[in-house]
């Protein structure tokens, strides 16, 4: 319960202030009614009981208007043991002033700690029955009665709220974390979708703008050498630029409104790739040619557009730097995953003599081609050497996981096909076959491959 005199304890609610308030009527009531019996009873010393009230509720009347005594419990036990005093003097005058006992039980189990309330309540109801007592000039064992149940009801009110009052601080702070725990949470989850978008930029943009860039300057270059020797050729080389100048900038417009890519508009994934191989091969001089095995299975657009994105990247890379003949783009349907391979016949390079990916030079190719499929939950896997050409696999799962992401397991009750022991071999040589290195063991990008 709170009082007059709050120990340094947060802000009194509304309950607890309409709690002081009735203890002060209380205890004002209680003096008022013992200096107007006095009077009205015609009792001796009747104007030193009205002192004496008077002078005890003044003194409990200050304990809340002073700083000192709001703000340190030794100052609070003083003004207490102030208040009982005067309240000795009105029980020697008047047997009224026993009822005064009932308030003060609460403001030294309140005010005083748990021990030292116990030991003021039982001495201030010692002091009400021996007073009450002297007063009838007799005792008995009901005399004890009033005061002793009065003690014990104040004590059980006044542990019961302040055990009320710590489950409440403990909810009130558990509130307090579980509020900052979700802001946090919200933040990081605000980071993690900021930083996720800006992959998925980053992706976007390397494999659709970067590569439609890189191409126009590759096509501008060849026009470039056929001046003034061959204007015809210039002049297609011109054209083709162009034309991937306009394609790239549907390209842009759907990348802005998050549309699904031109090149897979009314047309399956399979149409789309062998229309970028025929692009491919229209506007560079390799020859690329694509392979569908398997049984075709419906893909999400999710899938459709990583294997696209993953196949343009890829084939932009050996246009660009692996000085191939030919590349063989293979769509392989395996009932559970579906698997889109990329093999050249080009130089190659030395997986172990990487550069890190830099902003000046690029080198992002695989890094984003592998974070395409690994949030597909699939696997990329890229086997080259020097002169040998290059040999990339991605593998996506089409089941479904527990967490709502794509699986790796196989549905219960299918049959999986696996490809067995095939062998993807580039024209120089370059074999895979079996299981596919571990993802983190592959090259993060091609060195001749560096948009």
């Amino acid at each position: 319960m709170n009082t007059a005199v709050p120990t340094p304890t947060p802000a009194p609610t509304p309950t607890t202030r309409v709690l002081a308030w009735c203890l002060h009527l209380l205890v004002i009531g209680l003096l008022a009614l013992a200096a107007g019996r006095a009077v009205a009873d015609g009792r001796p010393h009747a104007g030193a009981v009205v002192a004496a009230a008077a002078v005890c509720g003044l003194v409990y009347a200050v304990g809340p208007v002073l700083p000192r005594v709001r703000g340190s419990r030794r100052a609070a036990a003083l003004w207490l043991a102030a208040v009982a005093v005067c309240w000795l003097v009105l029980l020697v005058l008047t047997p009224d002033a026993v009822w005064v006992a009932f308030p003060l039980y609460f403001l030294q189990l309140h005010l005083l700690p748990r021990r030292a309330g116990l030991a003021a309540v039982a001495a201030t109801a010692a002091a009400a029955v021996a007073g009450f007592a002297a007063h009838q000039h007799s005792f008995s064992p009901a005399m004890a009665i009033g005061p002793a149940l009065g003690a014990a009801v104040a004590v059980a009110v006044v542990w019961g709220y302040q055990a009320l009052y710590r489950e409440s601080e403990n909810r009130r702070r558990l509130i307090e974390e579980l509020t900052a725990t979700r802001a946090d949470l919200a933040a990081a989850q605000h980071t993690a979708g900021v930083l996720a978008e800006r992959d998925r930029l980053a992706r976007e943009i390397h494999d659709t703008l970067a590569q439609g860039l890189s191409s126009i300057q590759l096509l501008l270059r060849a026009a470039e050498r056929s001046l003034p020797d061959t204007p015809q050729n210039a002049a297609r080389y011109v054209d083709q630029a162009r034309q991937a100048a306009v394609d790239n900038l549907a390209e842009a417009r759907r990348f802005v409104a998050a549309l699904t890519p031109p090149t897979l508009e009314g047309t399956t994934l399979a149409g789309a790739l062998e229309r970028l191989c025929a692009t491919t091969s229209a506007r560079h001089p390799l020859t690329a040619r694509l392979h569908l095995t398997g049984d075709p299975d419906p893909l999400t657009t999710a899938h459709e557009v990583a294997l696209l994105r993953i196949a343009q990247s890829a084939l932009a890379n050996t246009v660009r730097h692996a000085e191939a003949g030919t590349a063989d783009v293979t769509l392989t349907h395996l009932g559970d995953h579906v698997v889109l391979d990329v093999v050249d016949d080009g130089r190659g390079f030395d997986p172990d003599a990487l550069p890190a990916p830099d902003p000046e030079t690029g080198g992002f190719g695989l890094a984003a081609m592998r974070a395409r499929a690994q949030a597909l939950g699939g696997t990329l896997t890229v086997v080259s050497a020097p002169g040998r050409g290059t040999a990339l696999s991605v593998r996506l799962p089409l089941t479904a996981s527990a967490d709502g992401t794509a699986g790796t397991g196989p549905e219960p009750g299918r049959e999986v096909r696996e490809p067995g022991p095939e062998v993807r071999e580039p024209r120089h040589g370059v074999r895979e076959s079996g299981p596919a290195p571990a993802p983190d063991t592959h090259p993060e990008t091609h060195p001749e491959a560096r948009p």
